[in-house]
């Protein structure tokens, strides 16, 4: 009888033994895999650190360059301040208009005998005069009828090289050109009707937009 109780002794320890193997062996496989998990979630953590350090440093670099271009852009209308006034002559429709204290203004000729009255804007030095040069600023007084004067226009409108609208300042109204005058001046002209006369302001060249459309709405003449 004590012979027979030993092969189920020992048939329970392997029993014990191979479950104590498996548990350890599960728990080796559970460690394994919860490690790989933590390095796995670590590299994943790390790399999307550094990807959202990397986007908030553009971010910051941007926003930094951004405020840099406004506080330029501010700077650069202060130092136009304070505007000087322009005033053609008295029998020349008493045209005035404020610009730019950094600008120059020269009239090409003195007005005696009646004729077209010439004047030309530009930051700090007038170039020479020429129908090619680009100036900031170009104002013509003749003594043409507005219709005729708007008439020599009509020829870039129709082809499509200027666009045409309306304008008005100070309760005058008249004719606002846009786009290409010619093959070197593209910039905005507006027309008015100045009794017997025409007044036209043009600039030459896109980079004095924002000052055309400051300066023409102190225009002022006697209608």
């Amino acid at each position: 009888m004590t012979d027979m109780t030993y092969p189920d002794r020992h048939h329970k320890e392997r029993g014990v033994i191979s479950g104590m193997m498996i548990a350890v062996i599960a728990l080796s496989v559970l460690v394994l895999g919860l490690g790989s998990f933590g390095i796995w979630a670590y590299v994943s953590y790390s790399d999307a650190s550094s990807d959202l350090d990397d986007k908030i440093a553009v971010a910051v670099a941007k926003a930094r360059e951004a405020k840099g271009e406004e506080d330029e852009a501010k700077f650069a209308e202060r130092e136009k301040q304070p505007l000087k006034v322009f005033s053609a002559p008295a029998d020349y429709c008493g045209l005035t208009f404020q610009y730019s204290k950094k600008w120059s203004a020269y009239e090409s000729e003195q007005i005696t005998n009646g004729g077209d009255y010439l004047a030309y804007l530009n930051p700090d030095v007038v170039p020479p005069i020429s129908n090619s040069q680009q100036f900031a600023l170009r104002v013509i007084i003749e003594q043409k009828d507005y219709d005729d004067v708007t008439a020599n226009y009509d020829g870039l409108v129709q082809k499509g090289d200027l666009k045409q609208s309306s304008t008005s300042s100070e309760g005058k109204s008249g004719m606002r050109l846009t786009g290409n005058f010619s093959k070197n001046i593209r910039g905005d002209a507006v027309i008015y009707r100045c009794r017997d006369k025409t007044i036209t302001i043009r600039t030459d060249a896109d980079v004095f937009k924002s000052d055309f459309e400051t300066l023409i709405r102190t225009i002022d003449f006697n209608a």
